[in-house]
């Protein structure tokens, strides 16, 4: 077997498809979470960092169509592939405009769901790794040094950073303006294979207040939002 690449969750109710995919998936390297209807596919999205979700349209309980949109809106941008036996345009063009990054009707060859589940992951994964444009960073009198993990605060003093302090940071300024899910968060900072509570996020934000905040009650840079994650503004 290859070395483990990515984690996906597998949605899908018919009981050989879904082993057959597993073990091949297994077999290209991939972790596999199984789902096999669309609270548990819900459930798994809620609780996991994914680098795919492959999602069977036909689902008990709820279709993917309505699992895809729910998960775009929860603001989860994980890739969808979506898998049918609906081979009608208006069902592609639904899943596409519903959320899903591409559309696989059934019967389908192995091999070229491997490799559209291949491209989709490495594609995604350009994205997230995108090269940071700077090594260092200022704002409000205080500036960042990426690389020497450290802090030069404006009122002179220095705050050395640890290194997922330092990933946080880059993150959350990369996305400057936007609001960063608790997800991507994971996926960046500590990896889809480890899952801190949304706590130790939280405390993570507390310390970038004290560093870089006058009054930390009502911060200007570093917000939590609600029930989605974070966002840094300059």
């Amino acid at each position: 077997m290859k070395e483990e690449k990515a984690n996906i969750l597998l949605v899908e109710d018919e009981e050989n498809l879904h082993e057959t995919l597993k073990l091949n998936l297994e077999m290209e390297g991939y972790t596999v979470t199984s789902a096999y209807n669309g609270s548990e596919a819900m459930k798994a999205v809620g609780n996991e960092y994914f680098d795919l979700v492959i999602m069977d349209i036909m689902l008990p309980e709820m279709d993917g169509i309505s699992v895809t949109e729910n998960i775009r809106l929860d603001n989860n941008d994980v890739p969808v592939l979506i898998l049918s036996a609906k081979n009608t345009g208006h069902d592609r063009v639904l899943g596409l405009k519903k959320g899903a990054d591409d559309y696989l009707t059934k019967p389908f060859n192995l091999e070229e769901l491997l490799l559209r589940v291949d491209k989709l992951i490495i594609k995604n994964k350009k994205i997230s790794e995108k090269d940071f444009a700077f090594d260092t960073y200022s704002f409000d009198n205080n500036t960042i040094d990426f690389k020497a993990q450290q802090v030069t605060l404006k009122n002179g003093s220095s705050v050395e950073l640890s290194k997922k302090e330092t990933m946080l940071l880059k993150l959350l300024i990369e996305n400057k303006n936007l609001v960063v899910t608790r997800e991507k968060i994971l996926q960046s900072v500590w990896g889809y294979k480890v899952y801190p509570n949304t706590r130790t996020i939280d405390n993570f934000i507390l310390n970038f207040r004290k560093y870089f905040e006058t009054d930390s009650r009502n911060p200007k840079h570093f917000h939590s939002v609600r029930g989605v994650g974070y966002k840094y503004t300059d």
